[in-house]
């Protein structure tokens, strides 16, 4: 009877971490891109991005989405899994100029 308890409760607690472990899933481009777009939205609003550093990051979301767009349309509406690293490490880059731009100590109106 004790094991039965025991198996019972390895169960339960087995059933319980697999959605922990499936809530860490990467996002995916077009979340990451709608995320860095909050994130810059919300530094223009806090005045910690000046126009010139808003322009300079919004060109570089643009030339990313633009090339998603382009490489979707190449291959059928997917990305190829190289396609797939050259845009994460591009979103990567832009990310960190993001917190950077963000934190550099420069503020609007100055």
């Amino acid at each position: 009877m004790k094991f039965a308890k025991q198996a019972f409760f390895a169960a339960v607690l087995a059933a319980l971490a697999v959605p922990a472990f499936s809530q860490t899933a990467k996002p995916t481009i077009n979340q990451r891109q709608r995320n860095q777009q909050k994130r810059i939205a919300q530094g223009v609003k806090s005045g910690q991005l000046t126009p010139k550093e808003t322009a300079n990051l919004e060109k570089r979301e643009a030339a990313i989405h633009k090339e998603v767009k382009t490489e979707r349309a190449a291959n059928g509406g997917k990305l190829t899994p190289a396609e797939r690293r050259q845009v994460t490490r591009q979103q990567n880059r832009t990310s960190r100029a993001i917190y950077r731009k963000k934190h550099n100590a420069r503020v609007q109106g100055s």
